[in-house]
């Protein structure tokens, strides 16, 4: 029987979503049915048996998208396995907070749903993209830009919580 896992993002520039496409590559294989589709897409998560949730960090709070989709399927998603992540600057630049109060605040975004796994990957930040306030509060906080993505990291996670959300 194949099973069937929903990989839901939330983004606002491209990155969380191009992690997700990449956690739903490393998932698929024969007996795994993968649908990597952005939260506000999603209009039922009836016949998925699993779902990954991803969302980045703006600012210190987790995208909104996240804790909407998160109280809109509870019912759900409190019966799956769950597996979530977050993307931010947070592993690689301490003074944009620390990555347990990243774990945290993605917690408090699902509540109550209790994920079998969760992490966070470092994101990419560009800065010209920004608004004015972002570029200020970024450039006053020294937070560098770049592309900080570990597609290795990513990966690995992706194949580790693989068992945990398909039954074999």
């Amino acid at each position: 029987m194949t099973s069937r896992v929903l990989v839901a993002y939330a983004t606002k520039n491209g990155s969380t979503a191009e992690i997700a496409e990449a956690i739903g590559k490393e998932l698929e294989s024969s007996e795994v049915q993968v649908t990597v589709s952005n939260m506000k897409d999603v209009s039922s998560l009836e016949g998925y048996d699993a779902v990954v949730i991803g969302a980045p960090m703006y600012m210190g709070k987790v995208l909104k998208d996240c804790g909407v989709f998160a109280e809109r399927y509870r019912n759900t998603l409190c019966s799956l396995p769950v597996a979530a992540f977050a993307v931010g600057i947070a592993p690689v630049e301490p003074r944009s907070g620390s990555v347990d109060d990243v774990l945290r605040k993605l917690a408090v975004s699902l509540v109550p749903v209790q994920p079998v796994s969760a992490t966070v990957f470092a994101g990419k930040l560009d800065v010209e993209g920004l608004s004015f306030v972002y570029r200020k509060m970024v450039s006053l906080l020294k937070v560098p830009g770049g592309d900080f993505r570990d597609w290795k990291v990513i990966t690995e996670w992706a194949r580790g919580i693989r068992p945990l959300l398909v039954k074999q």
